[in-house]
Order: C-alpha cells, then structure tokens, then sequence
C-alpha cells in the first residue's frame, strides 16, 4: 500500500509542475463481481471514497477552458460477492475485500465549435492494493468434498492476491463548477485468486452511479517544491 501512495505523491507532483490543478473529493456506489468463480456468483453492493486531481494538459484560464487534463486518484473501494458453488439459491458464500487504489486517467471533454462542452470520457490503468479481507464459506468446503467434488473447482478456500491491476473508463457530464456524475467501469486483468487454476479469475466492477466533488472553486497553479541549502 505504501507503494501506491508513493506512486500516487509521485506521479502528482511530476505532472502538476506549473500547471493548473483542481482538487476534490469523489464518492460511489457500486456493483461488482469475480469473473468465472464461485459457482453462480451474485454481485453485491459496494462503495467507495478517494481524492483525485485535474491537471490541465493543455493551457487553462480563470473560465477553466482547458478540455484535456490527467487526473490521478487515490481511492478505498469496498467489493463483494455472493457465491452458490451448488447453486441451490440458499446457504450462500459470502466474500467482502476492501482495496486502496489508484487509477490514472486521460479526461477529455468534448468540444463544440472549439469550445469545452460539459460532456466528457476518462479512461487509464488502475492500481490497487488489498487492504482487508473478510470470507465466510460456511460450510462449502465439507459440503463439497462429501458430495465428490473437489472445492478448488468452484473457487472455495483460495488464497487472495494481495497486488492487482486493470483498466478503468468513465463517461459523465459537468453538473457545475462542484459537482460532476458519471458512470464508470473497471474490468481487472490480474488474477484476484493466484491459486485457482480452473478459470481465470479476473475481477469485474460494474459501477453504476459516481458522483465528483470539486474542492477548489478555481483552478491554481501548482509549483514543484524545491530544496533549500
């Protein structure tokens, strides 16, 4: 984790020299779900809180006419699934991971007749580190076993990747100058169960409604500190 807010310090202060820079606070609220595991797994509710910055990739004035910004994040995100490794729609595994990530996105506004329109797409790598874990099999394990299965086949007492990493895209829309919704997707392309050799079990966020507090009222221009001798 400490990797990643290194990474997330780094990667601000190297793209913020000079340039204009928003803060704000971002919230969601989720669906999400691991591909191919669990039987028929159900995806369960989520959240999530981070922080992020608009850096102007292009020149800005006090109108925020820039269309082009790089736009670190660093958020906690909360994901669940409900698994049914018989499929009997009853006794169902419960599996609850909290993540600190951090995606890196390229934000682009479109634009009409050369001027910034509200309407605008996001898209970059995410980066992200388990944090907490919590899993309540019940009694899947014997159960499966005693029925002549093996559990391993439906992804039952795996060992969680703590590191994984994926893509992310956003499309939303300029309410006003504090407040941004959008609609969001990650798709994840790293094994979340390092062990489980029957799928490959990547992990799939399916995020229905974020909504993108602005913290500055107006963008401000960010200098790259320098050391005193």
């Amino acid at each position: 984790m400490k990797k990643l807010l290194v990474l997330f310090s780094v990667v601000l202060l190297g793209f913020a020299q000079g340039q204009s820079v928003k803060y704000g606070l971002t919230g969601s609220v989720h669906k999400g779900s691991i591909a191919g595991v669990h039987g028929v797994g159900k995806p369960a509710w989520g959240g999530s809180l981070g922080v992020f910055a608009d850096i102007a990739l292009v020149p800005n004035d006090i109108y925020d006419s820039a269309w082009l910004y790089f736009t670190p994040q660093l958020e906690v995100t909360t994901i669940g699934e409900k698994g049914d490794w018989d499929e009997d729609k009853s006794n169902y595994q419960k599996y609850s991971n909290v993540y600190v990530g951090v995606p890196l996105y390229l934000k682009y506004f479109l634009r009409n007749h050369g001027y910034k329109g509200d309407i605008y797409l996001m898209f970059g790598p995410k980066f992200e580190f388990l944090v907490s874990e919590k899993t309540d099999e019940g009694t899947a394990v014997k159960d499966a076993t005693a029925a002549g299965y093996d559990p391993d086949i439906f992804g039952l007492g795996q060992r969680t990747e703590k590191f994984g990493y994926g893509v992310s895209a956003k499309v939303g829309v300029k309410v006003n100058e504090k407040l941004e919704v959008f609609l969001r997707f990650d798709r994840g392309l790293s094994k979340v169960y390092p062990d489980y050799k029957a799928y490959n079990t990547i992990r799939t966020i399916d995020s229905w409604l974020w909504a993108l507090v602005t913290i500055s009222e107006r963008p401000t221009n960010i200098k790259r500190p320098e050391l005193l001798c």
